[in-house]
């Protein structure tokens, strides 16, 4: 086959994806779109209702809402490091992957705005989060993590939908092409005029590469922040040092579990094989067992440092952890994120397509739950042996709906995506072809 034949069959696999939906495709959105709607409704009613309606108990006051915004977050952490940092190293087989991840990490961060607003109560005073000059001369105050969340996360939000728009615009000139009617005339707009000259394709590779350079130190520096969140307070189980790399590292694992989630099935759906092999799973499944390696590592540093202290809070808080009223999310946390991803050890394995797909999922819930644990059996072990048993925390039936219809948006933007705009580079497996 020729070179051009080559990258006709490439342009036409590709945005096939992009044709008419089938039954399966549309039950799915529906589902997705259900269960975003009925997280809505539910907070409404909490809008109406206060936050009564949520299982907030003394001392508990941080528990779902903040566990999904930390876990929202560290998704989109990955997605703009796999295809940022890959393209840095040139990593070939970065191609079967960057698109799905930059596009998780957008939809990701929607996702996850949402939670500090939701857990406000008061939602609709959210603009008292952002600075601006008032008649009133009155500012927000900026030693307060929430205000450093919205300057982190709004960062990276803008950088990564940047960048996630800069890499599709050679793509979006193909579908120009191929595309007829009111599609056309998107897809020309957004193209921004496309031609694939040598000028272009010159300062397409600068701003790139500049973008790439830009978001790179970002990932470690926004949940870095997000961990300050935790690590600047006094309270035992939070307040240490080895925040900042904990999470990096944890965001990084639970977004490489999340974009293996999500090609599995989009490679099977759209037969991708041509594009996304299984070399190619087994490259990025060992970026999760690293990560899961690294994770781990940071475990039993937790547990050595409230050892080593000798602070009674301290000790008392990880003996909770593993023994208290919650110890059935924490032994499920490190099976599912340090004993289970140590079987990708085996080659045969990482090249098990279902079986890595089982793993990621299992990943997924076990980085959810180690949010939890940290955020909920810290705060029910503070400084206040009186309070240690009072109430035990237990979520609602809001705050369980308002979580699954955040997922249910997350899917649903998903969903929207690969049948809108090409979920793959065409341009750089162009290039590599």
């Amino acid at each position: 086959m020729t070179d051009p034949e080559k990258y006709a069959r490439a342009d036409e696999d590709i945005l096939k994806a992009m044709e008419k939906p089938g039954r399966a495709y549309l039950l799915g959105l529906g589902v997705t779109a259900s269960l975003a709607v009925g997280g809505g409704l539910l907070w409404a009613y909490q809008i109406r209702n206060g936050l009564g309606v949520a299982g907030y108990t003394h001392p508990v006051n941080w528990a779902v809402y903040i566990t999904n915004f930390v876990f929202w977050v560290g998704i989109a952490h990955s997605g703009t490091l796999i295809s940022a940092v890959l393209y840095l190293f040139h990593a070939r087989y970065r191609t079967s992957f960057n698109r799905p991840a930059e596009a998780m990490t957008v939809f990701a961060l929607m996702v996850a705005g949402l939670f500090p607003l939701i857990h406000l109560g008061r939602s609709w005073v959210f603009y008292y989060l952002i600075p601006y000059p008032t008649e009133r001369q009155l500012w927000v105050n900026f030693r307060s993590p929430l205000i450093w969340d919205v300057f982190a996360v709004g960062t990276y939000f803008t950088v990564s939908a940047v960048f996630f728009y800069v890499g599709m615009i050679p793509d979006l000139a193909i579908a120009r092409r191929r595309r007829e009617g009111i599609r056309k005339t998107i897809y020309a707009v957004l193209s921004l005029g496309w031609r694939g000259t040598g000028r272009q394709w010159r300062h397409y590779n600068m701003l790139y590469l500049f973008l790439a350079s830009f978001a790179t130190p970002l990932v470690a520096s926004v949940h870095s922040v997000v961990s300050w969140d935790f690590a600047m307070s006094l309270l035992p189980g939070w307040h240490t040092t080895i925040f900042a790399p904990y999470f990096v590292a944890g965001a990084i694992f639970s977004g490489t579990a999340m974009v293996i989630t999500l090609v599995v099935p989009m490679r099977k759906t759209f037969n991708l094989y041509r594009y996304i092999t299984d070399d190619h799973f087994e490259s990025i499944a060992k970026i999760l067992l690293l990560t899961s390696l690294i994770v781990s590592y940071a475990y039993v540093i937790e547990f050595g440092l409230a050892w080593y202290s000798g602070n009674i809070f301290e000790t008392e808080l990880f003996r909770y952890r593993a023994l208290g009223h919650y110890k059935v999310f924490f032994w499920i946390m490190v099976a599912c994120n340090s004993i289970i991803p140590l079987t990708l050890f085996a080659m045969r394995l990482r090249r098990n397509i279902p079986y890595l797909l089982i793993v990621s999922l299992l990943v997924n819930v076990g980085m959810w739950l180690e949010r939890f644990v940290i955020i909920v059996s810290s705060l029910s072990r503070d400084y206040d042996p009186y309070a240690w048993n009072a109430l035990i925390y237990r979520p609602t039936y809001v705050e369980v709906g308002i979580t699954l219809g955040a997922f249910g948006m997350f899917f649903m933007l998903y969903l929207l995506f690969v049948k809108t705009l090409p979920l793959l580079s065409i341009s750089e497996i162009k290039e590599h072809l």
